[in-house]
Formats: C-alpha cells, structure tokens, sequence
C-alpha cells in the first residue's frame, strides 16, 4: 500500500468484518514530536489470545477465500520502516485497537493520503455502522461523529448522495483548517 489512509482503510475493513458497531480512527500528527500515530479500534468480536500472537503473520488469516492476509503485516512494516512501533491489542467480545506511530519527518514514511476520500468510502459502504473521526494537527483538532450527524439528520439516510457530498466537503474542510500554519 502506498498510503497510510489505505492502511487505515484495510484495518477499518476488517473491524466491519468482526461486527463492529462503532469504529474510532484517531490521527495525530505532532509535528513539534516528529511523531505521526494512528489508531483505529472497534467493538466488533474481538481476537483470542493465540489468534492475535500472530495476527500480523502474512500467512494468519481469518479469510476462507484465500490464504493470505497481508494487510497488518503490511501496516506494521510500515511504520517499523520509520523507526516507529505497531501495536494490537484485542479482548474475544469486546474489541480490538490497533496503534500505528511513524516517525512523522522519515524519508521512508508513506504520505498519510486522502483521509476525506477514506471516511467517505467506510460511510457510504457501511450505512448502519457508526464511526468516530478524529484528526488533530498539533493542538488543533476536526472531529467527525456519525451518532452526532444522525441525531441532526433524523430519519435522512447518511448514505444519501447529498449527505455524502456534505460531509466530503464538511471533512475537506475540516482537516484543512487543522492543517494551516498559525
């Protein structure tokens, strides 16, 4: 993958697969730290303890179509690759969080990517689930809480075409004002 927001896309993919209802993405650039960090986390099943020992084994899946998961492993190359850590922690029935940190200024760390473009695409895949962004630059910070966005919406689908453009727009807009100098 050559985006860490395609990363976070595959991670967020499988937390659909285990039944999550809520998924929160937390990203954090720090750039006075030099520290980049991601976490994702659900409340989907959960992995048992021997499962997740080698969760990041390329050949460790859960898949029965093929038997390869490259995915994580991927993801934790990552961010070792930049001299930084990858952690998963997980409870069987209560969930999982996986947390990525890249040393944010490495010549060998992957651009972070299209995180408007990735939220919209888990949203406008996955209707029924609920999803907490949060995205901060420093001390500035864009949250993006789907139960919110419900609650103001009432009966209006939030995979409506309308409503996904709004919040393509709403997000774009939001990470960009994180995002500029003071």
């Amino acid at each position: 993958m050559l985006e860490i927001s395609l990363h976070i896309l595959d991670v967020i993919n499988n937390s659909v697969k285990a039944g999550a209802s809520l998924i929160g993405v937390t990203v954090c650039e720090n750039k006075k730290d030099n520290v980049l960090s991601v976490t994702i986390s659900d409340d989907g099943c959960g992995m048992d303890p021997e499962f997740l020992k080698t969760v990041t084994d390329p050949f460790r899946t859960t898949r029965t179509t093929r038997k390869v998961g490259m995915g994580l492993s991927l993801f934790k190359a990552a961010a070792e690759a930049t001299d930084g850590s990858f952690s998963i922690t997980s409870e069987k029935g209560k969930g999982t969080t996986v947390c990525a940190t890249f040393t944010y200024n490495h010549i060998d760390r992957q651009p972070l990517g299209d995180m408007a473009e990735t939220i919209i695409t888990v949203l406008s895949g996955n209707a029924n689930i609920d999803f907490l962004y949060r995205h901060s630059v420093d001390e500035k910070e864009f949250v993006l809480d789907t139960r919110e966005v419900r609650q103001i919406l009432g009966d209006v689908e939030l995979s409506g075409p309308e409503i996904m453009l709004w919040l393509t727009e709403y997000i774009n807009e939001g990470l960009a004002e994180i995002s500029q100098s003071v």
